[in-house]
């Protein structure tokens, strides 16, 4: 009988304990009720309306889940009928949609999503205690996606901002918007990754958060536990068209300098060298005599662009800017970006295997982007190459805006070029740095390349230049 008490209470015991675990774990989650009590008066709900010509949408009026999409800009459409439809026979059409947005001023300026306005004709902030008042948009930058609205009232709450700059990977954060027209829904998670960057967004460092974020929440606020504001609620990836678990908010001090530029002049300014750029994989680094892949490579430079005035060439590899080592191709938009243009910046460049400083007077960036980025019978060495060529001559040069090159006119699928990305209808300009005006040129030039070495190969391909590592077996 005494042994059953002992081991019941052993069992109780430990039974206990468990529940003392438990008990601590719970008091180690984070509480967001002050925050949320705080903070609550600070966001607004953005409600747009634009109007539109009317089209043929079908019988469901068309919808979201239509366009498959997988990073989405997620404000959504609230309309009963489906995007804009009104049920009227006028030949326009309303299309409503909504947002989020957080007052960052006592005297009505408010922080946003770009996508949120985007077009609206009419744009109406509501309050947490219920007003409804009238928005003027001040600016908008698409390329970070932030706006900034203008609502006339005074004493207005603020939310206190941040720095993003301190977040580290694992820190919770907390989100407050209107998902669906929800006002003031409160989500949490923690901070997946920083410095993130995505498929058609350059200039924006991406904050990666597992906090619930859905239509509606765009524009809205991402705090931390100190209930500052850290990012702005931009994207999610999705392939539902709902919540997956990863969400993207564009980083505070990025969204901050932005506004600050839109509240003074209404638009913004950025850097730009004028250069098309592109990843430097390891072969193209073992081509270019690299220990390891780092840094952006210049494919093209524009004319007249300020990298041209200072010498940069097609080749070129761009280590660092301003002492910043430029680790990933896509870290160099974001450094030049931030620079005031008609400021110099010191870079450290590789070129032809040394390594040079370089100075260039960063210029405006232009209001397009068009604008910023302005066969021979085969002979042994091209059979080593896998490729049939032809010359091209003034005409088809000038025609291209070149004044040498070779064209590809067939490619051997089990070919070295074939292996390289090399395609029929590429241009070759240069072979390891040599430019390559005929196909006895080209013949050459890969005639003198040791057995299985890798060598950088610059192509035009529908206008646009380009880099590939083109490695060959056999040879000397």
């Amino acid at each position: 009988m005494q042994r059953i008490t002992r081991q019941v209470s052993m069992w109780l015991m430990l039974v206990l304990a468990a529940f003392a675990v438990q008990a601590a774990q719970a008091r180690e989650l984070p509480d967001f009720t002050e925050l949320v009590k705080q903070a609550a008066p600070g966001v607004v709900n953005i409600s747009t309306t634009q109007e539109v010509q009317r089209r043929n949408m079908g019988p469901w009026g068309g919808s979201n889940q239509d366009v498959p999409e997988i990073f989405r800009h997620f404000f959504g459409d609230q309309t009963p009928f489906g995007p804009g439809q009104q049920g009227n026979n006028s030949g326009t059409e309303e299309r409503h949609s909504l947002g989020s947005g957080f007052i960052i001023s006592k005297d009505g300026y408010i922080l946003t999503n770009a996508h949120v306005v985007d077009g609206a004709d009419k744009i109406v902030v509501r309050l947490n205690d219920r007003r409804e008042l009238k928005a003027k948009l001040v600016g908008a930058d698409k390329k970070t996606d932030v706006a900034l609205l203008k609502v006339d009232a005074k004493d207005l709450p603020t939310l206190n901002i941040g720095n993003s700059d301190d977040l580290e990977v694992g820190e919770w954060v907390a989100a407050i918007g209107s998902p669906f027209g929800f006002d003031h829904s409160v989500t949490s998670g923690i901070v997946s990754a920083i410095d993130r960057t995505l498929p058609t967004d350059t200039y924006v460092p991406f904050i990666q958060t597992d906090v619930a974020i859905n239509p509606g929440n765009s524009g809205g606020p991402l705090f931390n536990l100190d209930g500052k504001v850290v990012g702005i609620n931009s994207q999610i990836f999705t392939r539902s068209g709902g919540f997956m678990g990863l969400s993207f908010a564009i980083p505070i001090n990025v969204a901050m300098d932005i506004a600050d530029q839109l509240k003074a002049t209404g638009h913004v300014s950025r850097g730009w060298l004028g250069v098309v750029i592109q990843p430097v994989s390891r072969d193209l680094a073992e081509s270019f005599g690299m220990k390891d892949s780092h840094g952006a490579l210049i494919a093209e430079v524009a004319d007249e662009s300020p990298a041209a005035k200072a010498g940069l060439q097609a080749g070129d590899i761009i280590l660092g800017v301003n002492g910043d080592a430029v680790d990933q191709s896509s870290k160099l938009p974001r450094l030049i970006g931030k620079v005031a243009p008609g400021e110099t910046v010191s870079l450290k460049l590789l070129r032809n295997g040394k390594e040079r400083t370089q100075k260039v007077t960063v210029g405006d960036w232009p209001e397009s982007d068009q604008q910023a980025m302005q066969g021979q019978p085969g002979n042994d060495s091209q059979t080593r190459l896998g490729v049939a060529v032809s010359d091209l001559d003034s005409r088809q040069l000038e025609r291209l805006g070149l004044d040498h090159g070779v064209r590809i006119v067939q490619v051997d699928p089990s070919g070295a070029a074939a292996a390289a990305g090399i395609q029929s209808g590429d241009i070759i300009v240069s072979v390891a740095q040599k430019p390559i005006d005929s196909a006895n040129q080209l013949a050459s030039a890969i005639a003198s390349v040791k057995g299985n070495s890798v060598v950088p190969v610059r192509l035009i391909r529908d206008g646009h230049s380009l880099f590939v590592a083109l490695r060959l077996g056999g040879g000397e």
